[in-house]
């Protein structure tokens, strides 16, 4: 059964435009990989200074994401992106089904 997920990912302010612009796709492919889908395009905020300082950066590049994936898919990829560098946080949510069905993701609702 398909679930409708919100993903949200904070890159290193360090890296460059096409470098976090690449991170983007590279989502995308992951997840597509693991057997879900990328509902519409994700939701690119740009570079956006913290609130506080994060692992000693000051900015980082925002993007969000609304996925449908089988339920436990997405626990390899969310390992890789723990262990890779350039990721200062990433979140991943299961939306209720109600909330799915609002933004029109199909496939979602049990």
């Amino acid at each position: 059964m398909m679930r409708a997920y919100e993903f949200m990912i904070i890159l290193s302010g360090d890296l460059d435009d096409t470098a976090a612009q690449a991170w983007v796709k590279s989502v995308s492919d992951s997840v597509t990989k693991a057997g879900g889908s990328v509902h519409g395009k994700p939701d690119w905020w740009g570079r956006r200074q913290f609130a506080y300082p994060i692992n000693k950066k000051e900015n980082g590049y925002y993007a969000v994401f609304n996925l449908l994936a089988p339920g436990g898919a997405l626990d390899d990829f969310e390992r890789q992106l723990r262990l890779a560098d350039d990721v200062v946080r990433h979140k991943l949510l299961r939306l209720p089904d109600a909330e799915a069905e609002r933004r029109g993701m199909v496939g979602s609702a049990a």
